[in-house]
C-alpha cells in the first residue's frame, strides 16, 4: 500500500473533482493509502516541517499546491514522488497537473464570436500561468477575428474581502468599455466578481456585458446574479491521470515524469451570456432562432424563414458576423450541445442523436470526430463525471 500525501485546496470545486479522479484510480488499483493535509499548514508550517511529517509517516508520494521557490530543492532531495498543481507556475522538477489553458481561452474567444460580438474584453492575472495563457488564447482568437481586446489586470490575485461590492477600479473598468461586450474571466470567481460590480455600476447583464467563467463551478455560477455561464473542464479525469502517474513514479523511479493536461470540454450557457449581440438586426434574429431552437432538426431553410433577406445576403452577412458559414454553425453547435448532454446523460450515444436531429450514429460520429478530435464514446469515457 502507497502512502500518497494531498495537499491541494479542497474547499473549491476544482480541488474536490481533482480528489475524484484520484480516488476513482485508487479504487480501481488499490494501492493507495491517502493523508489529506490541510492547506493551511504550507502557509503556517514552514517546507521543512511538512517534509519531516512525510517521511515520519514514510510517504511515498504528494500531490499537492507548491510556490516555485527555493524550498523545491528539499523536496526533490527528499526523494519522494511528486505532482505538483501549477496554481501558481509551472515546474520544470517534477510533473504537473496543467491544463490546456491557451485552448480555454480560444474557445471563450469562439463562443462569443459565433454569437456575433464585436467588443471584447478579458478579466484575469498576468502573474498566474492558468490566467495569463487564458488570455492569450483568447486574445490570439480575437486578433485573428480583425478585433482587439481590452484587459483588466490586477497586479496580484484579490484577498476573498468584499471589495467587489464597492466602487473599485473594476467597476470604472467596467463603465469604460463599449458596450455590448463579451468578458472572459479567468475563472469563475473572477466573473461573478464582475457581476457584483455590474449590479453596484447599473450595467445590465447580458445585454450590456456578456460575462463567460471558467471552471464551471456549479455552485458559484448559480449563486452569481445572473447565473454565470462557464467553461467546464475534464478535471476528475485529470485527477485520475494524476493518480496513475503517481502509481508509475513510485513503482519505476526510472519513469520520467511528464504533464497532466487538463482540457476544456464545453461552455456551459447560463443567463449571464444567454443572448446574441450584433447591429446587424437579420443576423440577430438568425442567431436568436439557431440557439433557442438547436435541439429541433432545424437547417438552413428554416433560418431563412425567420429572416427578410434573401438566401445570398443572409449567407453573406451571416459569414461576415461569425466567420462561419450558416450549415456549419449550425453544425459545431449541435456537437456542442451534444458534447454536454453525453456528460449530463446516461442516454445512450444513439438516444441523445435523434434528440438533437441527427439521422444516425455514422454520422454523429463522424462530424462529432471532425470538431473534437475524437468518438463520442471516447469523449464520454475520457470525461466522464463518476457520482
Amino acid at each position: 500500500m502507497y502512502k500518497i500525501i494531498l495537499l491541494i485546496d479542497f474547499t473549491e470545486d476544482y480541488g474536490k473533482s481533482l480528489l475524484r479522479g484520484i480516488t476513482r484510480y485508487s479504487k480501481e488499483s488499490g494501492h493507495f493509502l491517502f493523508c489529506r493535509m490541510p492547506l493551511h499548514f504550507r502557509e503556517n508550517l514552514n517546507m521543512d516541517q511538512i517534509i519531516n511529517f512525510a517521511k515520519e509517516w514514510k510517504a511515498d508520494g504528494i500531490i499537492g499546491q507548491f510556490y516555485n521557490n527555493s524550498d523545491i530543492q528539499k523536496l526533490i532531495d527528499t526523494k519522494i514522488s511528486i505532482i505538483a498543481e501549477d496554481f501558481k507556475e509551472r515546474f520544470d522538477e517534477f510533473s504537473n497537473i496543467s491544463g490546456a489553458y491557451f485552448e480555454t481561452g480560444q474557445m471563450g474567444a469562439k463562443y462569443f464570436i459565433n454569437k456575433g460580438y464585436s467588443n471584447f474584453a478579458f478579466y484575469g492575472f498576468n502573474n498566474i500561468v492558468w490566467s495569463r495563457e487564458r488570455a492569450d488564447g483568447f486574445e490570439d482568437s480575437v486578433v485573428k477575428h480583425g478585433k482587439k481586446v481590452h484587459f483588466f489586470n490586477p497586479k496580484k490575485m484579490a484577498s476573498r474581502e468584499l471589495w467587489h461590492y464597492k466602487p473599485s477600479a473594476l467597476n470604472n473598468w467596467l463603465l469604460s468599455l463599449p458596450k455590448p461586450i463579451a468578458i472572459m474571466a479567468c475563472d469563475d470567481e473572477r466573473a461573478q466578481n464582475i457581476t457584483e460590480a455590474c449590479r453596484l455600476s447599473k450595467i445590465k447583464i447580458p445585454e450590456e456585458i456578456a460575462i463567460l467563467g471558467v471552471d464551471n463551478d456549479d455552485v458559484t455560477c448559480n449563486l452569481a446574479d445572473p447565473p454565470l455561464s462557464s467553461i467546464g473542464l475534464g478535471i476528475e479525469q485529470g485527477g485520475y491521470e494524476a493518480a496513475k502517474l503517481m502509481h508509475l513514479l513510485i513503482e519505476n523511479k526510472d519513469q520520467k515524469p511528464y504533464n497532466i493536461i487538463v482540457k476544456p470540454t464545453s461552455v456551459f450557457t447560463r443567463q449571464s451570456t444567454d443572448i446574441c449581440a450584433t447591429t446587424d438586426n437579420q443576423i440577430a434574429k438568425a442567431l436568436n432562432f439557431i440557439h433557442q431552437n438547436i435541439e429541433n432538426n432545424i437547417n438552413v431553410d428554416d433560418v431563412l424563414k425567420k429572416v427578410s433577406i434573401s438566401r445570398r445576403a443572409l449567407e453573406k452577412r451571416f459569414l461576415e458576423v461569425t466567420g462561419s458559414a450558416i450549415y456549419k454553425y449550425i453544425c459545431d453547435l449541435r456537437i456542442q450541445k451534444f458534447s454536454i448532454k453525453l456528460l449530463e446523460s446516461d442516454k445512450s450515444i444513439y438516444e441523445i442523436a435523434i434528440e438533437l436531429g441527427f439521422s444516425d450514429n455514422k454520422n454523429i460520429s463522424r462530424l462529432f470526430k471532425q470538431v473534437k478530435g475524437c468518438t463520442p464514446l471516447q469523449y464520454r469515457k475520457s470525461n466522464a463525471i463518476i457520482l
